[in-house]
C-alpha cells in the first residue's frame, strides 16, 4: 500500500446505540452539527435554482438516513411548498426524529419510516428532491447505495448526497483535529471512526460510473466533506 493512502476502516451500517443518539444532541456538537447542517440547505438551494419559483421545488421529497431530522426540519422550514419522507434504519433515530420534527412544527410534512436505502420501496422517478447526508460511508454498496437515490428521482430532480472525506494518510491526525476539534467524548471518538471509514474523492468518482449517473457530478466541500450534486431541471 502506498504511503499517502490511508486504509479504510468500514463502520456499521446502522447506528442504533442510545449513546450515539445521544452523542449528537451535546450541546457543543449540536451547536457544531447546526452550522454544518445549514451550508447543506444553501447547497441545497443553489441546486434547486430556478425550480423554486418554477413549482419544481415541491411535492413530495425524500431523506435517505435521515437520523435525528435535523436537515429535513431545516429543509421544510425553508421550502414550505415541499413535504418529506425521511427513511432511517434505526428505531432509536427515528424516534428521536419525531421528536424533533414535533418541536420543529413539520410533523404534518414529514413521513418518518424504517427502510434501507439499498431497497428503496418507492418506484421510479417518485421524488422532486432527494437528499442523503453522512450515510455513503455506512453504505454496504456505495454504488448500490447511488443507483436507487438516482432511481427514485425524477429525471428533473435535484440530488444532494453528501458525506465526509477520507484524507491521505500523513494527514489523518491533522485532519481529525481540523475537522474534529468541535467534538468531545463518544461524539469525537464517532468522528474520528467516520473519518476512517469514509471514501475519497476518487473512489466515489468510480461508484458513480458503476452506478450509471447522467448528469451528476463529484464535489468538494471545504476540506471534511465531499459528495454527488445534480442540479434542478425542467427539461429531466
Amino acid at each position: 500500500m502506498s504511503f499517502w493512502i490511508l486504509e479504510r476502516v468500514p463502520e456499521p451500517e446502522e447506528m442504533d446505540d442510545s449513546e450515539e443518539v445521544a452523542s449528537y444532541s451535546a450541546s457543543a456538537a449540536e451547536r457544531h452539527l447546526d452550522a454544518i447542517d445549514d451550508t447543506f440547505v444553501e447547497h441545497l438551494s443553489r441546486l434547486l435554482g430556478s425550480a423554486l419559483v418554477s413549482g419544481v421545488a415541491s411535492g413530495w421529497s425524500l431523506d435517505v438516513g435521515t437520523g435525528p431530522a435535523q436537515i429535513p426540519i431545516k429543509v421544510l422550514t425553508r421550502f414550505p411548498a415541499l413535504r418529506m419522507i425521511g427513511l432511517d434504519r434505526s428505531p432509536n433515530m427515528l424516534l428521536c426524529a419525531r421528536q424533533n420534527a414535533a418541536r420543529g412544527g413539520v410533523s404534518d410534512r414529514l413521513l418518518l419510516l424504517r427502510s434501507d436505502g439499498h431497497r428503496l420501496p418507492f418506484p421510479d422517478g417518485a421524488f422532486s428532491l432527494v437528499l442523503c447526508n453522512s450515510v455513503l460511508h455506512h453504505a454496504r454498496n456505495p454504488a448500490g447505495l447511488l443507483r436507487e437515490l438516482f432511481r427514485v428521482a425524477a429525471p428533473g430532480a435535484a440530488v444532494l448526497v453528501r458525506d465526509l472525506r477520507r484524507p491521505a494518510r500523513p494527514l489523518l491526525r491533522w485532519h481529525q483535529w481540523r475537522h474534529g476539534r468541535n467534538y468531545r467524548g463518544r461524539m469525537r471518538d464517532l468522528f474520528d471512526a467516520s473519518v476512517r471509514a469514509a471514501y475519497t474523492t476518487e473512489e466515489l468518482r468510480d461508484f458513480l460510473q458503476q452506478a450509471g449517473v447522467a448528469r451528476a457530478a463529484v464535489f468538494r466541500f471545504g476540506g471534511a466533506h465531499m459528495g454527488v450534486e445534480r442540479s434542478a431541471s425542467r427539461a429531466g
